[in-house]
């Protein structure tokens, strides 16, 4: 079966942001990560913090770049996302953490935006 070309591109995207990640020396730990409420396309290791990454992509004709569409609600559900992951993987939870967007704009380039947001109150 194939998938829709919206879902195979964000796929193919993910693939290319951690690959991207990956040649810069971070360590993937987990994959499209699932939770109540929330989704993290790639936790990462980055030296001795955990990284929460949002891989966003956007076609042609979109009326917003990639990396606006990080909105407040999606940054909320991100932030409980990682919660629930820490809580299920403890050996991680004392470590320094933080949030990544990587972008894949129409165009085809790839932007890494390390630390793009932090929680709004009680840290991760």
């Amino acid at each position: 079966m194939r998938l829709p070309w919206r879902l195979r591109r964000g796929r193919e995207a993910e693939e290319r942001a951690r690959r991207h990640l990956e040649r810069a020396g971070l360590r993937t730990l987990a994959r499209n990560w699932r939770a109540r409420g929330g989704e993290i396309d790639l936790v990462m290791a980055d030296g001795t913090a955990v990284v929460f990454v949002e891989v966003r992509s956007r076609g042609p004709g979109a009326l917003a770049g990639a990396a606006e569409s990080v909105d407040a609600r999606k940054r909320a559900r991100l932030v409980r996302a990682a919660r629930a992951w820490l809580a299920r993987e403890p050996r991680w939870s004392a470590r320094p953490a933080r949030f990544d967007v990587v972008t894949v704009e129409a165009d085809g380039r790839l932007r890494w935006l390390r630390d793009a947001f932090r929680p709004e109150a009680g840290g991760v």
